[in-house]
């Protein structure tokens, strides 16, 4: 006899464990199904621990300037043992901290992998082989995630050619490093172990670094890294990893031609695939669409009583989306009345040094979307806690529709942007126009003002430039 719960979640990454707690806030008897570490990849190996490596990163970068602040210090090197050692501390104390939700919130942990199959049932395979059906009343919410997209040409070995799991917990630091794509888990490699003193270059299939960014931001990034010691090549792809040798040569298709690169590890950091295979989709008749499961904006499938939330899913591929999902989708699956989620006022983070974040239209797409637009900048060599901090570098850019002050993108590069970002989703999530955003004090001196002066930019009032 099946096991019976009103809600299952298949997967306890930043979409999964949310939703349980959520269904279980409303009064559902709720159980979680995990195959690995509760949490998730974000909690274990993607958002919390490439964190703490970009945290040791940057107070390394500290010490390295710590004579600009006007201190001397002594001799000092990176323990690269000892930063891969604290990055899986933090990531198994937030695992535990999930944990500790589960049993705080009354949710059941089923550890197996989970495949769906028949009538709001999953079946559950324990580390034994062990299969256990457990069935669900109101309804079964796949939350499997993602996982490191391999390319044909880029065969990922684990020693020489690795992803982003074995890049932070590699036993010895490379000396050098060629990274293949340059999005967010590519870039904050890049600057991890660029700061540390690994030789790093950067390929880059489109034309521009952190291709989904105003032209702006990638053209600043693209300076600071040539500053950093980055080489970086856009219009360009991998097309051999011979690993035959001690190390990798690797041959690059750029624009001035065919390059080669002999380095000691190859990072493929070229997107995500969907982890959708072997989880009974084809069995119960859900549909899928290019490696994606199909739903409707309440995250239900085509199968009555099987939802699905999260990278598994066709919307951005960030944790805090699947959070968002998650808890919509349980507010659903209980009765409640709940909003649809707006995608397009998602922030997008990239915690490399300098930090970028943008939410909104970039400059050419609002133009492509017909809007008649006012740009404003606001350089940080301009702010007073900028130049306070030693953090010079970056700007902060908004976009406005002329007609009518709405605010329709924000995008920053510079220090701490990534908390800066959250007032620009909240503004434009209670339809906040740039007259409002310039009669709001922002307390001096913060990395925050710059945001309402380059809105004053955009309108020709600036202050403080």
């Amino acid at each position: 006899m099946a096991q019976t719960y009103d809600v299952i979640v298949v997967g306890s990454g930043p979409g999964g464990y949310p939703a349980a707690i959520r269904a279980s806030q409303l009064g559902l008897k709720v159980a979680i199904v995990e195959k690995e570490l509760l949490g998730g990849i974000c909690l274990n190996w993607g958002c919390i621990p490439t964190k703490a490596l970009l945290k040791s990163a940057q107070v390394f970068e500290y010490i390295k300037h710590a004579k600009d602040y006007g201190i001397n210090v002594g001799e000092y090197s990176a323990d690269f043992g000892g930063v891969i050692k604290r990055s899986r501390g933090v990531a198994d104390g937030m695992s535990k901290g999930v944990a500790f939700l589960m049993k705080k919130n009354k949710i059941d942990v089923i550890m197996g992998t989970g495949k769906v199959k028949g009538v709001k049932t999953v079946e559950v395979t324990d580390k034994d082989g062990k299969k256990t059906d457990y069935t669900a009343g109101k309804g079964v919410v796949i939350a499997t995630g993602a996982r490191a997209r391999e390319l044909p040409n880029i065969k990922i070995d684990g020693t020489k050619v690795i992803e982003y799991r074995k890049a932070m917990s590699l036993e010895t630091q490379p000396k050098s490093l060629l990274v293949v794509g340059s999005g967010a888990i590519g870039m904050e490699f890049a600057y991890v172990y660029a700061t540390m003193g690994t030789k790093v270059t950067v390929v880059e299939f489109l034309p521009n670094l952190v291709p989904v960014e105003d032209e702006d931001i990638s053209k600043e990034i693209a300076k600071q890294y040539k500053k950093l010691g980055v080489d970086t090549y856009v219009n360009s792809s991998v097309e051999r990893v011979d690993t035959s040798g001690n190390g990798c040569k690797v041959t690059v298709k750029t624009p001035d031609g065919e390059k080669t690169f002999e380095v000691d590890v190859v990072l493929s950091a070229a997107g995500i695939v969907s982890n959708i295979e072997n989880i009974g989709l084809e069995e119960a008749g859900i549909k899928t669409d290019k490696g994606k499961i199909s739903v409707n904006e309440w995250y239900e499938t085509n199968v009555p009583g099987f939802y699905a939330i999260g990278d598994c899913t066709p919307g951005p591929a960030l944790a805090h989306v699947a959070t968002a999902e998650g808890i919509i989708c349980a507010e659903k699956i209980a009765g409640h009345k709940t909003e649809a989620l707006d995608y397009g006022n998602i922030p997008g983070c990239t915690y490399c040094q300098p930090e970028i974040a943008s939410v909104g239209f970039t400059e050419k797409k609002a133009k492509e979307a017909g809007y008649d637009i006012k740009v404003g900048k606001f350089p940080f060599k301009a702010s007073g806690k900028a130049t306070a901090a030693g953090a010079t570098d970056g700007f902060v850019k908004v976009i406005f529709d002329a007609k009518y002050g709405e605010f329709l993108g924000a995008h920053m590069i510079g220090m701490n942007v990534t908390e800066m970002i959250a007032e620009v989703v909240v503004a434009r999530k209670l339809e906040t126009t740039a007259h409002e955003i310039m009669r709001s004090i922002h307390p001096h001196p913060t990395m925050s003002e710059a945001l309402k002066g380059a809105t004053e930019a955009a309108y020709g009032e600036a202050i403080d430039l």
